[in-house]
């Protein structure tokens, strides 16, 4: 094999924090630079977002994950390409990129037909950080140059949570096939992708925008992004948009909690030829039927991340100003804290961990 090409001299031992065991955190382990094959290029990484679908990795039990440990978490990730393998571009060295976290196969029919998110091949593993080694470490291997995105590297550590966040918020709005534009829409949560989705919203001109959030500070910051209108609870959501909308409901309902109120509620206060889209994780289920409760023409969704096309859209409008994700920085010795913050909900943004320079290594 063709040595790899690359900018820097590389040392030996990396940081890196690894799960090793189902149900509880990671471990910071040393582990060996990894040096990229044929088609592969290597990343220091610069920025990595932490998310609750690290914790819900971590908190899995064992059998429920097609996952092999331990692996490296992290899928998050802007960095500068340091080194490349044989058959990768040469040129990319000194780069920086934002990774898009799916891996797809790029060959299949979802992938030619650049829903690549949606990839028939990818399965068990997704990308890294879930399943493969990923960016919560000095150094991280990308398997092809396809899963990034060029970025501007002045940007800073905002960029890395848009990556998901921002990609799962732009394309939970942008896979709606009704258009937003004089919509009464319902945003329920207003955390890491809540905020974000009301951004993507304000450029598409909705009639009214109620947010929903039980945090005072969420509630503030919503109304601050756009919202018309910002309550604590669903209840009181499903209120405003019966007087607003003259009891005919609201046309879009966003939901970042999908706990089991989020999304009954969410359905109940669908319109004729509503849609209910949700993206949070927290256990709620919905029955639906054609004679049942939920107006005509329902429709629900529940969209994974992103195409590669979409996290090019988000970043770009994260350039143009368009977008900004809110952040709080940690260092990679502060991981498990940061960890704990996120669980309980401590965090006034995105956490992202920028690694900085390795003090051991070798």
């Amino acid at each position: 094999m063709t040595p790899p090409t690359s900018g820097v001299a590389l040392p030996a031992t990396m940081r890196a924090w690894r799960l090793h065991e189902w149900g509880s955190g990671p471990r910071l382990d040393r582990i060996p630079v990894p040096r990229p094959g044929p088609g592969e290029l290597l990343l220091k990484v610069d920025a990595a977002g932490l998310c609750h679908s690290d914790l819900h990795i971590m908190d899995s039990p064992e059998g429920r994950l097609p996952y092999t440990l331990p692996f490296t978490l992290g899928h998050e990730v802007v960095g500068t390409v340091v080194a490349v393998g044989d058959r990768a571009d040469e040129n990319r060295v000194g780069l920086t990129y934002a990774v898009h976290g799916v891996w797809s196969c790029g060959e299949c029919r979802k992938c030619r037909s650049g829903r690549d998110n949606y990839c028939v091949r990818l399965e068990g593993a997704i990308g890294g950080g879930i399943g493969r080694d990923g960016g919560l470490a000095d150094y991280m291997l990308v398997p092809a140059a396809r899963h990034l995105v060029s970025v501007d590297p002045t940007t800073g550590s905002a960029l890395a949570p848009l990556t998901d966040a921002g990609l799962t918020a732009y394309h939970a709005v942008q896979s709606q096939p009704a258009t937003v534009r004089g919509s009464v829409v319902v945003v329920i949560g207003i955390g890491g992708l809540g905020h974000l989705a009301l951004q993507v919203l304000r450029s598409r001109s909705p009639e009214v925008v109620v947010a929903v959030d039980p945090r005072e500070s969420a509630r503030a910051l919503a109304t601050e992004l756009g919202a018309d209108h910002a309550v604590a609870s669903v209840g009181e959501a499903a209120e405003v948009v019966d007087r607003l909308a003259a009891g005919t409901g609201a046309d879009l309902v966003f939901d970042f909690v999908g706990a089991q109120e989020t999304v009954a509620e969410g359905a109940r206060m669908l319109g004729t030829g509503g849609g209910l889209t949700v993206v949070g994780s927290a256990g709620g289920a919905l029955t639906v039927d054609k004679q049942g409760a939920v107006p005509r023409g329902w429709r629900v969704s529940a969209p994974f991340w992103g195409p590669h096309a979409d996290l090019a859209a988000v970043l770009a409008l994260a350039a143009e100003g368009e977008i900004v994700s809110v952040v709080e920085e940690r260092t990679m010795d502060e991981v498990p804290a940061a960890y704990e913050d996120l669980r309980h909900g401590r965090a006034s943004g995105r956490l992202v961990v920028v690694p900085g320079t390795d003090p051991s290594a070798a």
